[in-house]
C-alpha cells in the first residue's frame, strides 16, 4: 500500500523527487559587535547626551561627543606608548567620566581594559596586576597614595597615567614611567582608525572578589558586551532610553558597572558618576542636583541613602524613578519604604562576575497587584533572554522548575564564562559541569522562569539533616523596625551539627534578642529560630558590599564575638 500525499499531485511519496542541496546561509552582513560600535553609535547619535561628574566644587559634564574624542586622543597616546592589541590596560579609578573615557578607548584600539579593585587588600591588588600582566594603569589622583606602595610589587606595569593633578615624582622615582592624563591627550588627533578586531577577542577583564579564595580573572568579549549591553536595556530589564539620566554607584571595576557605560552608549541614555563622593551625605546632594532617574547600586548603599533623606526630609531625590539593586539580597523592608515613603521602585536582579553580570532581573508583572508585586520583589526575577538555568540536586539529578524543588543553580549564555583567565581545566573543574557555570548560589525557579534564591551552597545552615536558610533570615530579620543590618552565618553546634548565628546592628532603640527571636517567630518555623545572638556597631562587608561571613565564622571561631543566648 503506497501513501499518496495530495500536495505532490496524488503521486505515491516514492515518485517524488525533491531537490536536493546544501544548507541554506542567511543573506545577512557578517557585521562584527564590537565595543567600537558601541562608541562611534553613541557618540555620533546621541552626541548630545551627558556624562555628569560629581566634583569637589559641584560637578563637571562632558557630552558623548567630547568623551568619544578623548577616547581616540586616549588611543593615539596609548598606541604612542607602546601599548599593542591584547595588552592590558588596569584602571585604579573612582566612577567618573575619563574612566568612561578609557572603558572605550581600551578595547576600540585591540587592547584590553582591566578595572582593578579599589577596595581590596594591597596584596590582592598586587597579584590581581601581576596575574593579568597589566602593563599600563591610569590611576585618579585621590588614589594615588593608596596606589604607590602597591607599584614595587607590579611586575609588568611600566607606565602609570594619573588623571588630575598630582606630582608624578614618586611614581618616577620607582623607575615607572608617570605622565598626566591631561598632558598625555593634549594635541592628539580626535580621531582614531579603530580596528576591525574579532569580536570573540578579549576586550576587558574583571576579577572575583576572592571571598572563598584567590580572586580568578574573567575575560569578556566584545560580543559579549555588546550583547549583554544589549539586555540590560530591554524594558523588563533596565530599561535604559536617552530620556534617562543613569546613576551609577556601582564601581566600575565592579563586573565594568554591570555595563551602565556601554549600555548607556548604546541607548543615549545620560550617566550621573559620583566618583569618591558616595557617603549618603554627598551621594543625596548629588543627586538632588543633577537630577537621575534610575540607579545602579548594592543593597548597603540605598540603605545608607534610605536612611539619611528619611533623616533630612528636606533633600529632593524626587528625580529618582528606579533603583536596581544588585550583588547581595535586598530586603523587602527597605523595598517597601522606598515604593511607600520616596515614590521610587526598587528592584534586585542577580547575577555574577561571571555572568557580566546580569542573568535576572526583579521588575513587577504588569496587573500582579499589589501583593504579588511584593512577593515578586522577594526573588531575583525573570531570567534574561539568553540565559538559560537549571537546578541540580545534591545527586547530579536536574530539577523541575515548580518554584518548589530547591537545588544550585547553573546557567549557561552568551555572555557567561566557560573557564577562568590562566587556570587549566583541572583547578576549575569543580566551577564547571559540561558546560554549565556551577554558581554556588542555591534556589528555586517558578514555571515562568523567575528564580528566588534561598541561600549561597557555601552559606546554607545545616542543621539536623534540615537546610536552613540564613539569606530568609536575614530579610526577616531587616523587616523588624529597630534593626538596620542583619547577617546569618551557621555555627558548629554539638547536637545539630550547625545552627544560625544572628549579628544584628540596631539603630538605638533597646531591643534585646528575645524580643526579635518572637518577631521571627511569627514569621519562620520554629526549629529555625536562632538560639545565639550577637549585636554589633557595624558588620564588616567584603569590597562587592556583601557580608563578610568568613570574617564573622573566623570570629566566632576565636572566641572574639558577644554571644547572648536566646
Amino acid at each position: 500500500m503506497s501513501l499518496v500525499l495530495s500536495v505532490c499531485g496524488g503521486r505515491p511519496i516514492s515518485q517524488v523527487s525533491f531537490r536536493v542541496g546544501g544548507p541554506v546561509r542567511s543573506t545577512m552582513q557578517d557585521a562584527g559587535l564590537q565595543i567600537r560600535g558601541l562608541l562611534e553609535h553613541g557618540s555620533r547619535v546621541f552626541a548630545t547626551s551627558t556624562i555628569v561628574t560629581a566634583t569637589a566644587e559641584g560637578h563637571s559634564t562632558a557630552t558623548f561627543a567630547k568623551a568619544g574624542r578623548n577616547a581616540a586622543r586616549l588611543a593615539h597616546a596609548l598606541r604612542a606608548l607602546g601599548v599593542a592589541e591584547g595588552d592590558r590596560v588596569a584602571t585604579f579609578m573612582w566612577n567618573n567620566q575619563q574612566h568612561v573615557e578609557a572603558y572605550f578607548a581600551v578595547p576600540a584600539m585591540g587592547a584590553v581594559i582591566h578595572p582593578l579593585n579599589i577596595r581590596l587588600f594591597p596584596q590582592q591588588v598586587v597579584h590581581i596586576a601581576n596575574h593579568a600582566e597589566d602593563q599600563v594603569v591610569i590611576v585618579d589622583d585621590s588614589l594615588l597614595p593608596a596606589f604607590l606602595p602597591m607599584l614595587s610589587g607590579l611586575s609588568s606595569v611600566r607606565c602609570v597615567i594619573v588623571n588630575g593633578s598630582a606630582d608624578l615624582s614618586a611614581v618616577r622615582a620607582q623607575g615607572v614611567e608617570a605622565y598626566s592624563y591631561d598632558m598625555l591627550l593634549r594635541g592628539q588627533p580626535d580621531s582614531y582608525p579603530w580596528p576591525d578586531v574579532d569580536e570573540r577577542s578579549a576586550a576587558a577583564m574583571c576579577y572575583t572578589s576572592g571571598t572563598t579564595g584567590d580572586p580568578k580573572g574573567v575575560v569578556y568579549s566584545h560580543r559579549s558586551i555588546y550583547l549583554h549591553s544589549i539586555a540590560a536595556t530591554l524594558p523588563d530589564a533596565i530599561a535604559l532610553s536617552r530620556r534617562d539620566l543613569a546613576l551609577a554607584v556601582v564601581p566600575q571595576f565592579h563586573v565594568l558597572a554591570w555595563s551602565l557605560p556601554y549600555a548607556a552608549f548604546l541607548t543615549g541614555a545620560s550617566l550621573a558618576m559620583p566618583d569618591r563622593f558616595l557617603a549618603p551625605e554627598p551621594l543625596a546632594a548629588f543627586i538632588a542636583a543633577v537630577r537621575p532617574t534610575k540607579g545602579l547600586g548594592v543593597p548597603t548603599v540605598w540603605g545608607n541613602l534610605l536612611r539619611f533623606v528619611e533623616a533630612h526630609p528636606e533633600i529632593d531625590i524626587s528625580s529618582m524613578k528606579e533603583i536596581g539593586s544588585g550583588g547581595a539580597a535586598t530586603p523587602e523592608s527597605m523595598t517597601r519604604a522606598y515604593a511607600e515613603r520616596h515614590g521610587i521602585t526598587l528592584m534586585q536582579g542577580w547575577g555574577m562576575t561571571e555572568t557580566s553580570p546580569l542573568g535576572t532581573f526583579a521588575r513587577p508583572l504588569a496587573g500582579a497587584g499589589a501583593e504579588g508585586a511584593s512577593a515578586h520583589r522577594a526573588g531575583q526575577g525573570r531570567f534574561c533572554a539568553g540565559v538559560e538555568a537549571r537546578l541540580i540536586d545534591p545527586h547530579d539529578e536536574v530539577l523541575p522548575w515548580d518554584d518548589i524543588s530547591v537545588g544550585e543553580l547553573q546557567v549557561r549564555g552568551p555572555w557567561v564564562t566557560g573557564s577562568y583567565y590562566g587556570e587549566d581545566a583541572g583547578t576549575q573543574a569543580d566551577r564547571f559541569s559540561d558546560g554549565w557555570l556551577r554558581t554556588g548560589d542555591v534556589g528555586r525557579i517558578s514555571p515562568d522562569g523567575w528564580l528566588t534564591l534561598t541561600d549561597r551552597m557555601k552559606d546554607v545552615i545545616k542543621s539536623g539533616g534540615e537546610w536552613i536558610s540564613s539569606v530568609e533570615l536575614e530579610n526577616h530579620l531587616a523587616g523588624h523596625p529597630a534593626v538596620v543590618e542583619a547577617c546569618v552565618i551557621g555555627v558548629p553546634d554539638d547536637r545539630w551539627g550547625e545552627r544560625p548565628l544572628a549579628c544584628v546592628v540596631l539603630a538605638g532603640d533597646p531591643v534585646d534578642a528575645s524580643e526579635l527571636k518572637g518577631f521571627l517567630g511569627d514569621r519562620i518555623a520554629r526549629w529555625q529560630l536562632p538560639e545565639r545572638w550577637v549585636f554589633l556597631p557595624a558588620i564588616a562587608m567584603t569590597t562587592t558590599g556583601k557580608y563578610d561571613k568568613r570574617a564573622l565564622r573566623e570570629q566566632y571561631a576565636q572566641e572574639a564575638l558577644k554571644v547572648v543566648m536566646a
